[in-house]
Parts: C-alpha cells; sequence; structure tokens
C-alpha cells in the first residue's frame, strides 16, 4: 500500500459522498496526515440498507488525527453547497481540495429509465459535480495545493458502453467533461484530474447492485484512497489526467495489488468504461473456470427435451422450502432464439416453476436469449455479467433481481 507521507497535513478537503465508500476511504487517507475534512453528504440518520452517517464518518476521521466537519448536503441543491462550502471556510480558513464522489447509478436501457431516474443522475453526477466546483474554485485558487479530483472514468466513446445504459454513462460522462473543461480553464491556478478503478470496488452499492457474494471480485476501497492520495500530494500542474487506480500505484511502485483484493487471488470484476467491452469482459472471466464465483459451470444432462426445459426440469427438482421463504419473489423468464418461450419461477407461494404466464403478476421480468439463459442457470454465466453486456434486460422489483444470484450460486451445486 501507498505509504502516508504527511503532506496534506492542515489542509482541508471538501468531498461530496464522504460518509460512507470511495468518499469516506479517501478522507480517512487524508485524515492519517492530519487533514481537515468537510464531510459533504446526506446521509444525516442511518439508512435502512447502507451503512454510516456523516456524523459517523466524522468519528472515524477525527480518530485517525484528522479534522472533521460534517454537512448535510444534496450536491443538487445550490444554498446547501454554498452554505457548506462557507462553513468550510469558516472553519478551516480555506479550501484546498476538492473530491467530486457523490455519484447515482441506475444500469437501465432508454425505455426503463423513468425520467426521474434520469434527472437524479443528471442532478447529482454532471450538474453536482459542476456546482460543487463552481462554488469552490474562488477559494481553491487562493490555496496552494489546489486541486479538484472527480472519480469518472476516461472519455471512452465506444457505442457498446452506452446502448445498455446511456442516461447514466450520459451523466458519468458529465464529470469527466468537466475535468476536460475545466483542467484547461484553470490552468497554472488549479489542478483538475479524474481517477477511475480498473476493478469493480467493494462498497455498500456494490453489494446492491451485484447481489450476494460479488465482494470476492472486487478490490477494497484502499486502491482508490492510495491512488487518490498519489494524486492529491503532486503539484498543480499536475493537471488534465484520466487516471487509471492500478496503473498510477504501478508508476509509485507499488507491486503488490492483492493486499488490495477482498480475496486475494480471485478473479476480478473489471469496471466500465475501459478498453475491453462487456462481452470480451465476460469471455476473460469465464476463462477462471476454477474460481469460486466464475466457476465454469456443469452442462445440462442430455435428454430428449431441449435444454431450457431440461434447466427447468432441474431447477424445479432444487427448489425447496428454504429457497421460497428466503427470497419470496415471482421470476417471469421471456426467452428469445432457438427455443422462444415464456416460462416463469413462483418463489413466494408455491415453489414451482411453469412454461408460460405466472398464475400471478411477477416480480421480476427478465428477457434474455435462451442459449444465455441456460448458460446462466448452470454457471457459465453470472447474472451480474450477463446484466453489463446488454444479455439480460431486468424489469420490475431489482431487490429480488439481485437476489437471483445469491440463489444460481446454491442450485449450481444441485444442477
Amino acid at each position: 500500500m501507498l505509504p502516508n507521507t504527511g503532506r496534506l497535513a492542515g489542509c482541508t478537503l471538501f468531498i461530496t459522498g464522504a460518509s460512507r465508500g470511495i468518499g469516506k476511504a479517501i478522507a480517512l487517507k487524508a485524515a492519517r496526515d492530519g487533514a481537515n475534512v468537510v464531510i459533504a453528504a446526506k446521509t444525516a440518520e442511518p439508512h435502512p440498507k447502507l451503512p454510516g452517517t456523516i456524523y459517523t464518518a466524522a468519528e472515524e476521521i477525527e480518530a485517525v488525527g484528522g479534522k472533521a466537519l460534517p454537512c448535510i448536503v444534496d450536491v443538487r441543491d445550490e444554498n446547501q453547497i454554498s452554505e457548506a462550502v462557507e462553513k468550510a471556510v469558516k472553519t478551516f480558513g480555506g479550501i484546498d481540495i476538492l473530491v467530486n464522489n457523490a455519484s447515482a447509478i441506475s444500469l437501465t436501457n432508454t425505455l426503463d429509465t423513468p425520467m426521474k431516474k434520469v434527472d437524479l443522475m443528471m442532478g447529482i453526477n454532471t450538474r453536482g459535480t459542476y456546482l460543487t466546483s463552481k462554488v469552490c474554485v474562488p477559494y481553491l485558487k487562493r490555496s496552494k495545493v489546489a486541486h479538484i479530483l472527480n472519480l469518472s472514468p476516461p472519455l471512452n466513446l465506444n457505442p457498446i458502453w452506452f446502448k445498455n445504459h446511456c442516461a447514466y454513462t450520459i451523466a458519468k460522462y458529465g464529470m469527466s467533461m468537466c475535468v476536460l473543461g475545466m483542467a484547461e480553464e484553470f490552468k497554472g491556478e488549479i489542478a483538475v484530474n479524474a481517477l477511475w478503478p480498473k476493478t469493480a470496488i467493494h462498497t455498500a452499492a456494490m453489494d446492491m447492485l451485484g447481489g450476494s457474494g460479488v465482494q470476492k471480485q472486487c478490490r477494497t476501497t484502499d486502491i482508490i484512497a492510495d491512488a487518490a492520495y498519489s494524486i492529491l500530494t503532486k503539484p498543480k500542474s499536475y493537471t488534465g489526467n484520466f487516471l487509471i487506480d492500478e496503473e498510477l500505484l504501478k508508476s509509485e511502485g507499488i507491486k503488490d495489488f492483492d493486499v488490495y483484493a477482498v480475496s486475494p487471488g480471485h478473479p476480478l470484476l473489471p469496471d466500465f468504461f475501459l478498453d475491453e467491452s462487456p462481452d470480451e469482459l465476460t469471455s476473460q472471466i469465464e476463462k477462471h473456470g476454477g474460481s469460486a464465483a466464475f466457476k465454469e459451470g456443469k452442462s445440462v444432462a442430455s435428454s430428449s427435451k431441449g435444454p431450457v426445459e431440461e434447466t427447468f426440469r432441474l431447477i424445479e427438482k432444487s427448489i425447496n422450502e428454504e429457497a421460497v421463504k428466503s427470497v419470496q419473489g415471482v421470476y417471469q423468464f421471456v426467452l428469445a432464439g432457438s427455443e422462444e418461450s415464456t416460462w416463469y419461477m413462483d418463489l413466494k407461494n408455491k415453489g414451482e416453476v411453469g412454461k408460460g404466464e405466472p398464475p400471478v403478476k411477477a416480480d421480476v421480468v427478465m428477457s434474455m436469449d435462451s442459449e444465455d439463459f441456460v448458460k446462466m442457470f448452470t454457471g457459465k454465466m453470472k447474472p451480474t455479467m450477463a446484466f453489463m453486456s446488454g444479455k439480460l434486460k431486468i424489469k420490475g422489483n431489482m431487490g429480488l433481481a439481485m437476489k437471483l444470484e445469491a440463489l444460481l450460486g446454491r442450485m449450481n451445486s444441485k444442477l
């Protein structure tokens, strides 16, 4: 890991979304130098699913040697941003570093993305980054340190990264475009850079997106914190860069990246927006046949029935009372391709599978090619990767959709 050097001692960092996850990890890294951290986030009361508040984050920051100023901030609200910045300047005498970390995500296609979700992502990701930067710039110009760091990806214009979640990509790239423009606009005064992980990072949000077991395929937030520290301790002339955490840390002399892995030695889930397309990523991950989360699936037993029907027959055999009790959902599968058909799996009422529409309204509707369905239910394709690559489309209760991955993990041992 990258050691602390003390170079951020006395510096004031304004970090959005710092109550948990990546934002908090960056805050703690700076706090170990003796930095002042403004925790600009919305969570003042404990969230039922997500750990941490601005006050618990403040306690952690102060426990490792930093000073903390928790501020209730919605980055879409100009007044809240302005008030938090004024409070920071009054408390600590200025602002040296801004980290735009707050972000919203919805990995849904155009027709399945409500405008409320579009507005949320545009408002937090693009507008929130622009607004927070705009309000902080006058104070950053007075600092000898003067850095803005956005947690956003390189501007990869491969259409593959737009077709499955166009609104999210636009909103996230808006953060990156702020880097492109502001780095040039404030050259010589403020360093403006972007940082993005090479692999998935384990956070509470990732657990919600990827489901149970996804953590084994992730690195910890420590790698982003170390990479951010590397950037923020460089001179303000270091600007306009779109940096990948692993590549940056390699240039710093870091060789052992297992220390950042949740499960050292386990294949890692690559992050979005990098050179490989989702299909290529899926192919790469499936090569790791011996891993727990990406194990090569067992083939479906030969039968006169088609692979889909045979798969559902085996699924029905593996369903038990525990599965119904733990899932409590009705799934509908709309399959295309060589075995075009509709099937359902009732894990709420009777614990049964059947062909056709479910007897009751489905909580989750999953659409995919019939061959990909067989791969997914026999362990050859992870639902997360199927979704990322656009092979799986989901409508309905996303929470129940995420439970499918854990369910498949248990089923695969029986299929």
